[in-house]
């Protein structure tokens, strides 16, 4: 199907002789699933469509508690230095987006009183610039008014690069102009076909003005607000402990009617999954868990007990293994892990190839993820018209020794292979959690069978995970050789989620270790390729750059894929809750109620 034609097809949308169902089904046999089929939509000024769940409350409150679990703690509440989703997801109960993405991909309006489309004058034709019309009537948590000078001061906030926030990628390349008290327009640099990416979702929650402004820049660790945030959410702070628990209460003022059900709210942290998915599934003391990796077949054991149940949405969150491109074991002006070092055999192609054999992801899925986790060869997964299909996973021990020796790493007398002096000793690091330490045992079997010694860390997720910048175990750093986690891909497209292999965004000592780029791997021509995807306005251009991206990170072995997740959480069979693949959990928090 030729551009001609898909325009034909968007016309007959909306002038009503085209269904919308009709077009996204025949995008989806086309390979371009319902996310994008409806942000094509939604450019071209067709109505998006409703939510699936109707919300029932007719009054504010009543509700009693909300008791939810994250067996990964939150460690701060600033949305813009969350070190994962544990982070996100606690700053989501207080701050809001302008806009999020809902399970189908589709932008709904949060802070915005619309959703800018050409159509209603918020799209700029020539791909540079949207205009933003502001909900009027919102209130901070402490009684001050939402404007458009809060939304200009997040930018100035997250763009200023002393302020190293994890974000500032989304920010740094715009300019935001207050046009009046409610509306703003965001000013790119250059033609720009994902524009919802600044103030949308995760990384698009607006903080107040009148709280940060005396904590810019250097001073930015410094606010209290980062432990006790004022949002405009459904619900105020009452009490946080880092990494502990996170309560809240009914914000009286919220700017929904008949919103939020629950009076307060509790996120426990801590624990771990399996005993998490128990307090949902299976004794009903709690009414939500977050991120169920959990072995599928005791997830089917809890079900059983009809109290709740995993509830499966797509997304495109991968848990993989990186690859230390660095020396972790070498210190460089006070930082291991420097760029400025290379990683004694890891940049051999030969061992990442090698390793790369070595991971048995038909085991991992078979025997410990099930329909929680798919086998895969790509880091970038969903969707799909961004899956590449030259990709494929090989697991073979003897291919992987046939590469080592070809590349003159010899096994000793102790069965380790050697090369120049260097043995083939491996650190692999992972959060505590059963399937990944499952899984580090079934690729530690089949390395110590090729002659690669392999030493196993398991750190606690807290630590793992931790926000603390002065932690030497947690992930950013990569203080090993390998490490495995899950990388979440919150937005359906993969421009932000692809970003983390640029140059630019390395993660180092000078900001903080808040870099996107934790291999540390850099490629002249992936940059390349980025940099065309930004602008590239033709929708099939920009799919083959970010396919050829994919290809480029998993030929070079800069991660290995293990399983493709999509987001799994266990509610509770009385809780109402809408998951989307493409945002927080708590995306729609304040949706959320339970049946009576």
């Amino acid at each position: 199907m030729d551009e001609r034609e898909l325009r034909v097809m968007i016309d007959e949308v909306k002038s009503g002789r085209l269904s919308r169902r009709s077009f996204v089904q025949t995008m989806v046999a086309l390979g371009l699933t319902a996310p994008m089929a409806g942000q094509m939509l939604m450019s071209a000024g067709v109505a998006q469509a409703q939510s699936k769940l109707a919300y029932k409350p007719t009054k504010r409150g009543g509700g009693g508690a909300l008791k939810a679990l994250w067996w990964q703690g939150a460690t701060l509440l600033n949305p813009h230095f969350a070190t994962g989703t544990k982070d996100q997801d606690g700053s989501r109960i207080f701050y809001e987006p302008l806009a999020s993405w809902d399970p189908d991909g589709n932008l709904t309006p949060t802070l915005a009183a619309e959703i800018p489309t050409m159509q209603n004058g918020g799209l700029a034709k020539d791909g540079r610039s949207v205009t933003w019309k502001l909900k009027k009537g919102v209130a901070w948590h402490d009684g001050k008014p939402f404007t458009a000078d809060d939304c200009v001061f997040t930018w100035e906030f997250v763009a200023d690069p002393s302020t190293a926030s994890r974000n500032i990628g989304s920010y740094k390349d715009i300019r935001v102009e207050k046009i009046d008290s409610h509306t703003i327009k965001v000013h790119f640099k250059k033609p720009t076909p994902f524009w919802a990416d600044a103030f949308c979702g995760v990384g698009g929650m607006v903080l107040a003005k009148h709280v940060f402004e005396g904590f810019k820049g250097d001073k930015s660790r410094e606010a209290p607000a980062n432990l006790k945030p004022v949002g405009t959410g459904p619900y105020r702070i009452v009490d946080f402990k880092p990494g502990d628990i996170i309560r809240g209460e009914l914000n009286p003022n919220y700017h929904l009617p008949n919103r939020p059900y629950f009076d307060t709210i509790e996120v426990k942290g801590g624990g771990d999954a399996v005993s998490a998915a128990r307090a949902v599934i299976q004794t009903g003391e709690f009414d939500y868990a977050w991120n169920m990796q959990v072995e599928d077949e005791i997830l089917k054991r809890m079900e059983q007990g009809g109290k709740g149940k995993a509830d499966i949405v797509a997304g495109g969150n991968i848990e993989h293994i990186q690859v230390n491109f660095t020396d972790p074991n070498k210190e460089v002006d006070g930082e291991r892990s420097s760029v400025k070092t290379q990683h004694p055999f890891l940049t051999d192609p030969a061992v990442r190839q090698a390793l790369n054999l070595l991971v048995d992801r038909g085991a991992v899925q078979e025997q410990i993820y099930g329909r929680t986790g798919l086998a895969t060869a790509n880091f970038l997964n969903q969707p799909s018209r961004f899956q590449s299909k030259a990709t494929k996973w090989e697991f073979s021990i003897e291919k992987a020794s046939q590469i080592l020796e070809a590349a003159g790493w010899k096994k000793g007398s102790d069965g380790i292979r050697a090369k120049d002096g260097k043995r083939l000793k491996v650190l692999y690091q992972t959060s505590i959690n059963a399937p990944r330490q499952k899984t580090q045992a079934i690729v530690k079997q089949a390395a110590t069978k090729a002659g690669i010694e392999m030493e196993l860390k398991s750190v606690v997720a807290s630590v793992f995970f931790g926000s603390d910048t002065a932690n030497p175990d947690n992930y950013p750093h990569f203080y090993s050789d390998l490490q495995m986690f899950t990388t979440t891909m919150t937005q359906p497209d993969p421009e932000l989620f692809m970003m983390q292999f640029t140059s630019w965004e390395v993660a180092a000592k000078d900001n903080k270790w808040q870099g996107r780029n934790i291999t540390r791997w850099k490629s002249e021509e992936y940059d390349k390729l980025f940099r065309a995807a930004e602008s590239e306005l033709d929708p099939v251009k920009r799919a083959a750059l970010f396919i050829k991206m994919n290809e480029l990170v998993i030929q070079n072995v800069v991660v290995i894929p293990v399983v493709f997740r999509p987001r799994v959480a266990a509610v509770s069979t009385r809780l109402h809750v809408e998951q989307s693949g493409w945002d927080s959990d708590f995306w729609n928090l304040q949706n959320w109620y339970r049946e009576a």
